[in-house]
């Protein structure tokens, strides 16, 4: 019998890692910005967009942030302390922990990325919800690329033509993205790449510089100017 359900959204949102690169002593999804958590203004955009069915936290065992937060029972917000030794694993963990249609979307994002834009997030949707395969946003490499020795002098020039920078969210069916996941050999730099390796080609969607990854305390710093910046339009 033809299965006629509606796919429906829902987003993955790994939050185990530390962020040693950040030096500090809090995991970096909950350092300050614009005056509340980074990771709240992850939920946040979700939580906005009436299309997001579930949103799923991934957070280390250990985690205590979380602890004493009670949900309402019809939040859309679920936690798992399904954290791993890795992203990847812990995306696996938290698929195998979700009740999903096989054929419904997950949306994995990266718990330190906050200026995801509602904007955005729709041309993501808009633009894959009807796709083969599925894809991620991304950004046309626009510098100079160099590759170097080990010394750290540069051995050549590498063509930026066709070369994207990858971002979040990355969107693919829950079974399919099971699948990779389960099967790649090594650790996955991010969902696409295990979905590569099942054969296929995600789409790359265009995204937005604000849409970056706060990695080192500078990039923290660009993105608290940006907010401040949108505060006062809005005002």
């Amino acid at each position: 019998m033809l299965n006629l359900r509606m796919a429906f959204f829902h987003v993955i949102i790994p939050a185990a890692g530390v962020g040693n690169r950040m030096a500090n002593v809090l995991p970096k999804q909950y350092l300050q910005l614009a005056g509340k958590p980074m990771i709240s203004h992850v939920i946040q955009v979700f939580f906005n967009n009436p299309r997001i069915a579930g949103i799923h936290l991934a957070l280390s065992p250990e985690d205590e942030f979380w602890r004493s937060l009670t949900l309402n029972p019809e939040s859309k917000l679920h936690l798992h302390y399904t954290g791993g030794a890795s992203r990847s694993e812990t995306v696996l963990n938290t698929l195998q922990a979700i009740d999903v249609d096989d054929e419904d979307w997950i949306l994995v994002h990266d718990a330190a990325r906050p200026g995801l834009s509602a904007e955005l997030l729709n041309r993501i949707l808009d633009t894959l919800e009807n796709d083969d395969i599925g894809g991620l946003l991304a950004m046309p490499v626009a510098d100079t690329l160099k590759k170097s020795d080990e010394t750290n002098h540069v051995k050549k020039t590498v063509s930026r033509q066709n070369l994207w920078q990858a971002q979040t969210p990355q969107m693919f069916r829950y079974a399919t993205l099971k699948k990779a996941l389960s099967n790649f050999d090594g650790t996955p730099t991010d969902e696409a790449e295990a979905i590569e390796a099942l054969g296929l080609q995600p789409k790359l969607v265009l995204g937005e510089l604000s849409n970056l990854k706060v990695t080192y305390p500078h990039d923290l710093q660009m993105l608290e100017a940006l907010f401040e910046q949108n505060m006062k339009v809005k005002n």
